[in-house]
């Protein structure tokens, strides 16, 4: 084999073709190395169990870690049951302490597969984390899946609509404009479509939504609403992904998040719990952070409470 390369070439999202990934292997493709990571990792998230398991036989360690985690935890995280328990088969370890001390078989217990592995005596989830799975799962399905990008949001916890109104110093939107915007918001100039934003109340807060545009995630709307309170803001940008943004008490505290990503090797117990409930979904992510709980996905996809025009400012040196 030349030098440099590991077999791999070609590799790319799709490891699901066990007899591809086999001949590779015979050939002397790096059980070990692909592209600067490591291939059980890669198969685990993206595979199949064949490719798993073929995988898993023929590497020293299977609980070896890359980021962090084993191979397993990435395959409990990314929704893979089967490749999770092609990966135990073969000898991995669902139990050991993992991203903010949580093991890949005590997460499994708050996603859809709790009975993933057996349950040693004594593992659990605390009330806190089993109440915030079942809410994970009733928030999930009440939001649905829908089209959301280029949709800029802002979940703010403890206020409604009205409040939120009031912060912004917004005005009544002209209907007419509102109805026009809709039909093919993206045939305005950005100057004239990013002033209008829907408000709506929702269980436990607001949401301000803009389906074609950034402007409730501008850090001067986050720092006007999140007095006293706390603002989770969401701009679902076509070109490069989820972007999130955390206001509290009127300041910017966290910005270029990724939300609907995760969870991450320095995350708090917390956060992985919330990460792996919530991934791929970084609307209901947003709203959850927020501790928002609406019914439904009208306060994201509209038609809102109200439309209303933010005033002229400057919205991004606040």
């Amino acid at each position: 084999m030349a030098a440099g390369n590991d077999g791999w070439a070609g590799m790319g999202w799709d490891w699901t073709d066990a007899a591809d990934v086999r001949r590779r292997l015979d050939e002397g493709a790096d059980p070990h190395r692909w592209s600067g990571g490591r291939p059980l990792h890669r198969a685990a998230a993206f595979g199949s169990p064949e490719v798993v398991a073929e995988l898993a036989g023929r590497v020293a360690d299977v609980d070896a870690l890359e980021n962090g985690v084993t191979a397993l935890w990435e395959a409990v995280v990314s929704g893979k049951p089967d490749n999770a328990r092609a990966l135990a088969s073969a000898g991995a370890d669902p139990w050991r302490p993992s991203i903010g001390g949580w093991s890949p078989g005590r997460l499994s217990l708050a996603g859809p597969t709790p009975d993933l592995f057996p349950v040693p005596e004594g593992v659990r989830l605390t009330d806190t984390e089993r109440e915030a799975a079942e809410e994970a799962h009733r928030l999930t399905t009440a939001l649905g899946t829908f089209h959301y990008d280029g949709t800029g949001l802002a979940c703010v916890a403890g206020i409604d609509a009205a409040e939120a109104v009031r912060r912004l110093e917004a005005a009544p939107a002209d209907e007419e404009v509102v109805d026009e915007l809709l039909e093919d918001p993206y045939q305005y100039d950005m100057d004239e479509s990013l002033g209008i934003v829907g408000v709506t109340s929702v269980p436990g807060g607001c949401v301000v939504t803009q389906p074609w545009g950034y402007a409730p995630q501008m850090p001067g709307v986050l720092t006007r609403l999140s007095a006293g309170t706390v603002c989770y803001g969401l701009y679902a940008n076509p070109k490069s992904g989820n972007q999130g943004s955390i206001a509290r008490h009127g300041t910017v505290e966290g910005w270029d998040l990724h939300p609907g990503g995760g969870p991450y090797e320095k995350d708090t117990p917390e956060e992985v719990l919330t990460s792996y409930l919530y991934r791929y979904n970084a609307v209901a992510y947003s709203c959850a952070f927020a501790g928002l709980r609406p019914t439904d996905a009208r306060a994201v996809v509209g038609p809102p409470d109200v439309w209303v025009e933010l005033p002229q400012r400057d919205y991004w040196s606040h």
